[in-house]
């Protein structure tokens, strides 16, 4: 206990250190409103503020938006409530609404029609209000079939709806389990792996009922979304096989990262066959050279760098409502209480991309967002079992966009020689197209057993040609030593626009999977 106050000490020196002032500047481009939380934000006038009913606990584990005045959160307690009035500025008459009860440990909602859908720890839920009078009465099982011990990291998250209508699962791997599991000895089980049936598994849940396994590897995979193009992804948090956070695009038979998933290789409708050996403690790259099976990250989150817990996943599919990023991914960050922002392309046949920061200082640990039907942002927060950052133990914030553009690398490209950027605004020519503006350096990660992993392998790049476009839009940087699996992080802290800002965030971490022939 003792060693763990003193984490959260350290942890709030260093990252009010690295985003205090930022945060300052990103409120003037995205503001945050405070719908209801368990105290006030240090950072909200009070008039923006509403508590939480006395004895409601709103730690979101689920959230959906349901209109232009409500939305739907499920919380840890086992309820979904109903809040209205959540998009007034100030919020000073939000009501609350208890819709459902009784469930256990829901981690997602999802509004289809008139119907909501939950996961349970034990099954996917489907709510519904059959006589109208404001109460679920009918709570359905959509499927079931995964196993449980009674671990306490057995979480089931989701569903997420696809567009080809089916419900998207993500099933936590269960931690500390004893040798002797379910009946059977670890010498039954592949590779010595001992889970509960399907345990860190996706699933979908197929429109005629079916509960299908698709892909598997996953550690604690509390984030499902799917991006401009249709397909979907989810998140990873660092652990044992797991080096540091991730973003993982999930295809039938793919393998990720965590190996004691395999326990459910040889059970009946695997995805994945064929696994020999599962190699502990090489380079990442070396690793996928031998394990045939595994498939790379699209993006990893250097640890603190980026955060230490990344949650959610959002497609901003505003349409320019929430500023210049429509298309493009919103993550969310627990131990942090931030956003991230990823922006995604595929390069022979495997997506890849870089991972920005975009806004600090939530008044608790982000773990679900939502659009709303203005392109604002809903955040749901709880730091129930881990330590985060902020002013609140839970709540719900609502994140605007200004109307201002931030200064900001919106988008950064692979190329066959090395990276594009574009710039949310023009860059004045002389400091964009100045060498000395830009740093780069590459690493990669140890895949193993134990938990997390250092940066191996750095190596500082050199860039050695800088274009810059008529408009001042488009930026090419020519790089020296571009490696595949690698990260290559770089920081243009010297660039500035036609109006001489800096970049809101001169940081950018781009996962080279392929390099572009």
């Amino acid at each position: 206990m003792v060693k763990r106050v003193i984490h959260l000490i350290l942890l709030v020196v260093w990252c009010c250190t690295a985003t205090c002032s930022a945060a300052a500047v990103e409120n003037d481009y995205y503001r945050l409103i405070s719908v209801a939380t368990s105290a006030s934000p240090s950072h909200s006038r009070s008039k923006n503020w509403k508590p939480a009913p006395e004895g409601l606990a709103l730690e979101v584990g689920g959230l959906a938006v349901l209109d232009n005045r409500r939305v739907a959160v499920a919380i840890r307690k086992g309820e979904v409530w109903f809040l209205d009035g959540v998009y007034d500025d100030p919020p000073k008459n939000v009501t609350f609404h208890r819709f459902a009860q009784a469930l256990h440990e829901p981690l997602g909602l999802l509004k289809v029609g008139d119907v909501l859908y939950t996961a349970q720890r034990s099954e996917v839920t489907a709510l519904r209000d059959t006589d109208h009078d404001g109460q679920a009465d009918e709570y359905e099982t959509v499927a079931r079939g995964w196993g449980l011990t009674g671990g306490y990291h057995e979480y089931a998250f989701g569903p997420v709806l696809d567009r080809q209508g089916n419900l998207w699962i993500t099933l936590n791997i269960g931690m500390g389990l004893p040798k002797l599991q379910l009946g059977r000895t670890i010498r039954d089980a592949p590779f010595g792996y001992v889970q509960a049936r399907w345990r860190g598994w996706g699933m979908k849940v197929t429109p005629g009922g079916d509960l299908v396994p698709v892909c598997a590897g996953m550690r604690s995979p509390c984030g499902i979304g799917m991006n401009h193009a249709g397909d979907m992804f989810y998140t990873d948090q660092q652990g044992n096989w797991v080096a540091t956070n991730s973003l993982h695009h999930m295809r039938d038979g793919a393998f990720f990262h965590h190996a004691e998933a395999l326990a459910s290789m040889n059970l009946e409708g695997s995805r994945i066959t064929g696994v020999k050996q599962v190699p502990d403690g090489l380079p990442y790259p070396q690793a996928l050279q031998q394990f045939e099976q595994l498939r790379p990250p699209a993006v990893w989150f250097p640890y603190k760098k980026t955060g230490q817990s990344v949650t959610d996943i959002m497609l901003d599919e505003s349409e320019g409502k929430f500023g210049p990023f429509a298309g493009q991914l919103f993550i969310g960050e627990f131990s942090q209480s931030g956003m991230l922002r990823v922006f995604l392309e595929k390069v022979a046949g495997e997506y890849q991309g870089a991972c920005f920061p975009f806004r600090s200082r939530f008044a608790s640990a982000v773990l679900r967002l939502a659009q709303g039907t203005d392109g604002s942002v809903f955040a749901g927060l709880t730091n129930r079992g881990w330590s985060s950052l902020g002013t609140s133990d839970y709540g719900l914030q609502r994140l605007v966009w200004t109307g201002r553009t931030p200064f900001e690398i919106k988008e950064m490209r692979a190329l066959s020689d090395g990276f594009e950027l574009v710039f949310t605004k023009p860059a004045e020519i002389r400091s964009a197209a100045d060498p000395a503006s830009y740093e780069m350096r590459s690493h990669t990660y140890r895949y193993h057993s134990t938990y997390g992993s250092d940066e191996i392998q750095k190596q500082e790049l050199n860039i050695d040609h800088v274009t810059v476009s008529g408009d001042g839009h488009r930026v090419r940087l020519r790089v020296q030593g571009l490696r595949e699996f690698f990260v290559h992080e770089l920081i243009a802290g010297g660039v500035r626009s036609r109006d001489g800002d800096e970049l809101l965030h001169t940081s950018a971490w781009y996962t080279l999977n392929h390099i572009p022939k």
